[in-house]
C-alpha cells in the first residue's frame, strides 16, 4: 500500500523527541525521507543507525543559521532535494513575567522559536522551487492565540509565528510553495519538563505523568499526544491538504473553545450567577 509522502523529502527540526520524534516516525512510515536535526546527538544518531537509508541526522541548533543551512542543505546532499519542512524544534524559554524578564532572554526566545522559523523557510525556498514547490509546517501553539496558555515570551514569539506563517504563505504562494502551522494544545511531552528545568530523564517522566492528568482540563477525554500533532502535520504536508495555505491547525482537545463552563455541566457560569445576582438586587 502507498504511503502519504512516497517519494517526498522532508526536513524536521526538533526530531529527537516529543512531537517532532512523532512526525519523524509518521513520516518515515509513510514513505518519506527524512532528515533530523537536533541536539541530542546520541538519539539522533540512534535514529540514523535505524534508518540508515531513509534518515540522516545533522547537529543542529536553530539560533545559529549556519547550522540551519547545514541542515536544509543535508536534504539535497543525501537524498536530492528537499519536498516538507517541519520547523518544530523550540523550547519555553524563561517562565518570568514582564516586569521581571530580562532583555537577553526575550531575544533568545524570538530566536529559537521565530527568526529560526523564518531561517529554516528561507534556505529552504532554493530546494523547493527547483522541486516545482513544496510544504512548509511550522509549530506554533494555542499560546500564539490566547493569554494564558504560556509565560510571556513564549507566547508572544508563538503568535508572531502564527503571522509569520501567513505572510511567507502569500509571499510563496507564486512558487507553489505552502506554508501553514499547527498549534498544539496540552500535549504529553518533555516540553513541560524542559520549563523547569529538569533533566531529560526527568522531563520524560512528567510527560508520562502529563498523559494521566490533562485530558481533564479539556473537552475531549483523552490526553494529548505527539502522534495526535504528527497527523495534523502529515495533513499539511501531503497533497491531501494541496488547497490548504496560511491557515493555522488547532489540535487541542478543544481546549479553547471556550471556559470549563461551555463543556462541563457541573461549573456553573459565571453569566448566570451574575443575572442571579441581578435578580437579587432587584427584588431588594
Amino acid at each position: 500500500m502507498a504511503g502519504q509522502l512516497d517519494g517526498k523529502i522532508a526536513v524536521i527540526t526538533g526530531g529527537c523527541s516529543g512531537i517532532g520524534l512523532g512526525t519523524v516516525e509518521l513520516f518515515l512510515a509513510q514513505g518519506a525521507k527524512v532528515v533530523v536535526g537536533d541536539l541530542r546527538d546520541e538519539k539522533g544518531q540512534t535514529l540514523q543507525a535505524s534508518y540508515p537509508d531513509r534518515l540522516a541526522y545533522v547537529h543542529c541548533d536553530v539560533t545559529q543559521e549556519a547550522d540551519i543551512a547545514k541542515t536544509i542543505q543535508t536534504a539535497q546532499d543525501a537524498f536530492g532535494g528537499l519536498d516538507i519542512l517541519f520547523n518544530n524544534a523550540g523550547a519555553p524559554g524563561s517562565l518570568a513575567t514582564l516586569e521581571e524578564l530580562a532583555a537577553a532572554d526575550w531575544d533568545f526566545v524570538m530566536s529559537l522559536l521565530v527568526r529560526s522559523a523564518m531561517l529554516g523557510m528561507k534556505h529552504a525556498i532554493p530546494l523547493m522551487r527547483a522541486r516545482g514547490g513544496g510544504a512548509i509546517v511550522n509549530t506554533a501553539s494555542i499560546a500564539g492565540m490566547q493569554a494564558g496558555w504560556g509565560p510571556i515570551a513564549y507566547s508572544t514569539a508563538k503568535s508572531a509565528v502564527i503571522q509569520l506563517t501567513r505572510v511567507a504563505a502569500a509571499e510563496l504562494s507564486p512558487q507553489k510553495i505552502r506554508v501553514n502551522c499547527v498549534c498544539p494544545g496540552l500535549i504529553a511531552t518533555s516540553i513541560f519538563g524542559a520549563a523547569v528545568g529538569a533533566s531529560h530523564e526527568v522531563a520524560a517522566q512528567m510527560a508520562a505523568q502529563i498523559v494521566d492528568v490533562a485530558y481533564k482540563a479539556q473537552p475531549t477525554p483523552k490526553s494529548g499526544l505527539p502522534e495526535d500533532i504528527a497527523k495534523a502535520v502529515l495533513y499539511l504536508s501531503s497533497d491531501a491538504s494541496s488547497f490548504v495555505t496560511g491557515t493555522q491547525l488547532v489540535v487541542d482537545g478543544g481546549i479553547t473553545i471556550g471556559s470549563r463552563h461551555a463543556w462541563d455541566v457541573n461549573t456553573p457560569s459565571p453569566v448566570y450567577e451574575l443575572l442571579g445576582l441581578a435578580a437579587q438586587a432587584a427584588e431588594s
